[in-house]
């Protein structure tokens, strides 16, 4: 059973893992560094439990206590009990959901582990956006999707922002970096994938005329918001594939344009 600790002072020591979670920067370098991320919200903060992650500690504001009961019941961790408004000091900004939590990351597998398991691939280049990579990677679970490679340079998934946008899915679909770009795509080509480079360049062909949802194995490549993907990326691509658009629209948010593409992948009816 976690002990339950009224906290006062937002200098508290113990309270170090909230301490500046709206500094950016910061917590891109620290997280990893100390192998933690945070978890936001009662539903994800289950889910991070459920998929196995170790909590360090959780911090509650008193209304949260009981329904998170269960919880603090169960696991080891401690959990500090605070106000509202020492929440907001601590973090830096007012946390709506009331509930965060510390939790330990898992070592990540690499990408050679995931390209032996799986048929139906997200390769992501450059996408620095966290509200995007949670999208893409809840379309990705809901969808169907077995795994994501990430290029060097993307944004950490378990960033909080990326987490919450998830809802989770981060915890659901497996993830490994690729440790050189674009030189790294030339495993995922030799575990039988097919390279599909997404992008809304006239050349490329309609999605459902490549018909990707009929080829074996798939790794659907999706590029940066507005950049889209590099003139690298896109030559080491077996096939470029675009999303037929309408009423004059040249593209699609980069979270929009996945969730379409990864319909197609698993079905081959994209709706657009």
């Amino acid at each position: 059973m976690a002990d339950l600790i009224t906290v006062e002072d937002p200098d508290d020591p113990r309270l170090r893992d909230y301490t500046g979670l709206t500094d950016v920067e910061l917590r891109r370098k620290r997280e990893p560094a100390e192998g933690l991320f945070i978890a936001e919200g009662e539903k994800v903060i289950r889910r991070a439990k459920d998929a196995g992650y170790e909590m360090r500690s959780m911090l509650l504001s008193a209304k949260w206590v009981d329904v998170m009961r269960d919880v603090i019941d169960e696991l080891p961790a401690p959990v500090y009990a605070v106000s509202p408004e020492l929440a907001e000091r601590v973090t830096g900004y007012h946390v709506h959901r009331g509930a965060l939590a510390s939790m330990q990351r898992k070592p990540l597998p690499n990408a050679d582990e995931l390209l032996r398991t799986t048929r139906r691939v997200v390769v992501m280049e450059s996408v620095n956006d966290h509200t995007n990579i949670g999208a893409i990677f809840r379309s990705g679970a809901a969808l169907g999707m077995d795994a994501v490679l990430l290029s060097p340079d993307c944004a950490d998934p378990l960033y909080r922002r990326s987490v919450k946008v998830s809802m989770g899915a981060v915890f659901s679909v497996p993830y490994a970096r690729l440790e050189s770009w674009p030189k790294g795509l030339e495993s995922v080509r030799e575990a039988g994938f097919k390279l599909l480079a997404l992008t809304p360049d006239e050349k490329a062909t309609a999605i459902d005329e490549a018909a990707p949802h009929r080829l074996e194995r798939v790794a659907l490549m999706l590029g940066a918001e507005g950049d889209g993907l590099s003139t690298q990326a896109l030559v080491a691509a077996d096939e470029w594939v675009r999303i037929p658009m309408a009423h004059g629209v040249d593209s699609l948010n980069v979270g929009a344009a996945a969730a379409v593409a990864f319909y197609a992948v698993a079905t081959g009816r994209p709706q657009v």
